[in-house]
């Protein structure tokens, strides 16, 4: 009876990993800020709540088809073959229905209860994550630049569940984090490098191995965060408490960039992933403090 029961908790862990929960987070973060931004507070808040799990149930689906797409590759690299495909925990059919299953859920969720424009715009990030920046990856370098396109619709989608259209603070929104996207990546690219290229994957530091490219993209985009960041500021959207804050980030993000484009070194790179991954709940607490002063 307790081996049954560990082997349906392994299972039931082996999913939700399938799901992807940081990114996961990461997304229903943003999607929190562009709703934040566009009702200019959390009401109504069925709509919030219906928001963030339509939201979480398409983009976990999206997670999942990601993983069956590439599972005959997750077993080459360290950092993914013990994921649940390779470890054959779950099956290629299994994860397959259950990707399926949670983008209809959530994108049907989202259509019905919020707005279509909203389903839409779920529907098209999946469409765009799992059908085009997923096998872009085996293709070119420039599948990062594709990717952050589907990585940065969640806070439109947020926008759009409160307002229900698409506006300029919508588009800037996207903007941030399209831009922001970019250093987080290529850090990650440049920690993964010799992975990435056991996988087939064409990642910039695939293609060019000296990392000098890699390591321009990633200051050329942080120095473009800083002035695309305060555009909320510029279009009222956001104060001055939250210009200050988010200029600091910014700086902050391009000076670990700087250090390692000098150092070329993985534990440079890391940092700037961390300080790339705190960014966004920090930008976000930064608009909600904003409104308090």
């Amino acid at each position: 009876m307790q081996r049954v029961m560990q082997a349906k908790n392994e299972k039931v862990s082996a999913y939700v990993c399938l799901t992807k929960p940081r990114i996961l987070t990461m997304v229903l973060v943003m999607s929190a800020a562009g709703f934040f931004l566009g009702a200019k507070s959390l009401q109504p808040l069925d709509t919030f709540i219906i928001m963030l799990l339509g939201t979480a149930l398409s983009s976990g689906g999206a997670a999942v088809l990601n993983h069956y797409i590439e599972r005959d590759v997750d077993h080459l690299m360290h950092r993914t073959k013990t994921r649940p495909l390779p470890q054959g925990i779950i099956t290629p059919a299994e994860a397959l229905e259950f990707g399926i299953t949670l983008v209809l859920m959530g994108v049907g969720l989202l259509a019905w209860q919020v707005n279509l424009l909203t389903g839409f715009l779920s529907l098209l990030t999946v469409f765009l994550y799992v059908l085009v920046y997923t096998p872009l990856k085996r293709v070119t370098w420039w599948n990062t630049v594709v990717g952050a396109i589907p990585g940065a619709l969640p806070p439109m989608g947020g926008w759009t569940a409160a307002t229900g259209h698409l506006d300029a603070g919508a588009w800037i929104l996207f903007l941030i984090l399209f831009v922001w996207q970019h250093p987080h990546f290529y850090a990650i690219a440049w920690m993964y490098k010799d992975d990435y290229r056991r996988g087939g994957f064409k990642m910039l530091p695939v293609v060019e191995p000296d990392g000098l490219s890699t390591f321009r993209q990633v200051i050329a985009f942080s120095v473009v965060l800083l002035p695309v960041s305060l555009l909320p500021v510029v279009y009222g959207m956001a104060g001055q408490f939250y210009g200050w804050g988010v200029s600091i980030l910014g700086v902050v993000m391009l000076g670990i960039g700087v250090n390692l484009y000098r150092s070329h070194s993985v534990q440079d790179a890391r940092k700037l992933l961390r300080a790339s991954v705190i960014y966004l709940p920090l930008f976000f607490a930064l608009i909600l403090a904003d409104r308090s002063f």
